[in-house]
């Protein structure tokens, strides 16, 4: 095992140099392929550099866009960041069928993000909630420096309450306290009150004159923000008579709109299909997020939280064909920003932004559970009717033909050849050899074949 001690202290080459040298073995190949996705302009960079920490490179991701993606009447062009094949394909495919009947409609359920403050107290829960609004009071003002520039811009905190959870664990009591950060995603607001309040209580608390030298003696664990959000949360809806669904694969609209039905019921109960079900719309969300500059993962532990709330992890949509109707929904927990961070000093987070028309933190918010939902729908449809790996083996050809070096002409043979026909990495290298006389296997080409 190599090691290098002060390794974060070397300059950037020195730190690649010595990766490429001892990790490698052609470590000057490797230093120019690494350094050949450095951004030429060294200011730009230096941005990318500071993101993270003893950074080497960029790792590029495919950036795409969803168009004809309408919202509340409004149509946008929406910019997605991910590298899983048919994602972008299959988002763009469910928005297409939406917007001919309406589109999405979404709404604002709510905004509140939480934080905690964990401590422990040797003493009785009735006695330090008998004090609470006195400790309420001192928490709100002593953090009015930290707050005023958020409630001016309409935010702040929304409330603060004493949890006991002694009877989960002992002595183990938590601040909880609600916050609306408007247009920012918030963390570092949240986290500096929370911080504050930690302070603030256990000065209070070790100066009561009325408590016992026990009770003056609390302990804080930790102070942090949750990335479990269930009052921050978007609803976005689709509906259309069951009789436009006819125009899909070859069922008839109710036989669709029955199996549609019955798998989004299994993904209700079974946790198996649901975690499958659930990163489909995931996969649209994320790639928003990551496209916007906001934290998927934060999204997606959220998400997962949210789709287990009540003891049972289920799908995150849900679907009635009630009254000839069909209506397909999710409502889903999710906190984002579209100032500071990332959306601010990423170059293609700024266009992306811009691309949506430079949203406000709740239009993003609609926009992003939107675009999960066209991705869900295009998925289910695709799994009810036509199979999902139509789709998918498309790309997957081509990520095959790619690694193989494939010419254009020999691509576009390839993509004729496999049009009905199973997709794998030895059919297509058979494929190959054959089409370049390497093999004496005789192979029809044709058109259709």
């Amino acid at each position: 095992m190599k090691s290098k001690s002060g390794f974060s202290k070397l300059s950037k080459r020195k730190k690649l140099r010595w990766v490429a040298e001892n990790f490698f073995k052609k470590p000057e190949e490797v230093m120019s392929e690494l350094m050949s996705f450095w951004h030429d302009e060294d200011q730009t960079q230096k941005v990318f550099d500071d993101f993270s920490e003893n950074t080497l490179s960029n790792y590029y991701l495919p950036f795409g866009v969803s168009p004809n993606v309408m919202i509340n009447g409004e149509v946008y062009c929406v910019p997605m960041v991910i590298e899983e094949s048919s994602v972008v394909a299959a988002a763009s495919s469910g928005a297409k069928f939406w917007m001919q009947r309406g589109g999405f409609k979404a709404k604002i359920i709510g905004t509140k993000k939480v934080g905690q403050v964990h401590f422990t107290w040797k003493g009785d829960g009735a006695k330090l909630q008998s004090i609470f609004p006195e400790i309420k009071q001192a928490l709100l003002a002593g953090t009015s420096d930290i707050t005023k520039n958020m409630e001016r811009r309409g935010g702040g905190v929304l409330d603060v309450v004493l949890v006991d959870m002694t009877h989960l664990e002992e002595d183990y009591f938590q601040l909880k306290a609600n916050f609306e950060t408007c247009d920012s995603m918030g963390a570092n607001f949240i986290n500096s009150v929370l911080e504050a309040f930690a302070k603030i209580l256990k000065d209070f608390v070790a100066g009561r004159s009325d408590f016992t030298d026990t009770e003056r003696d609390l302990t804080i664990v930790m102070a942090i923000l949750s990335n479990y959000t269930p009052e921050c949360l978007v609803r976005a809806e689709v509906s259309c008579p069951i009789e436009d669904l006819g125009i899909i694969g070859q069922d008839e609209p109710e036989k669709f709109a029955y199996k549609f039905e019955k798998a989004i019921r299994i993904a209700q109960l079974d946790v198996h299909r649901a975690t499958t079900h659930n990163k489909g719309i995931l996969n649209g969300i994320d790639a928003v997020a990551i496209a916007t500059g906001n934290d998927f993962r934060a999204i997606e532990s959220c998400g997962h939280t949210y789709a287990a709330r009540d003891g049972q992890y289920r799908s995150l949509s849900d679907v009635s064909t009630e009254d000839g109707i069909f209506r397909f929904w999710i409502d889903f927990p999710i906190s984002v920003g579209t100032v500071g961070g990332l959306t601010n000093l990423h170059p293609l987070a700024k266009r992306s932004l811009e691309m949506l028309g430079n949203p406000g933190a709740r239009e993003l918010m609609q926009i992003i559970v939107a675009v999960g939902l066209a991705q869900n729908f295009a998925a289910v449809r695709s799994l009810v009717t036509t199979g999902i790996q139509k789709g998918h083996m498309k790309m997957h050809l081509t990520n095959i033909l790619n690694h193989m070096q494939a010419s254009e002409k020999e691509a576009t043979q390839a993509l004729v050849y496999f049009k009905d026909r199973v997709v794998s990495f030895s059919s297509v290298r058979e494929f190959l050899d054959t089409l370049r006389g390497k093999s004496g296997n005789r192979m029809v080409f044709e058109k259709g074949e």
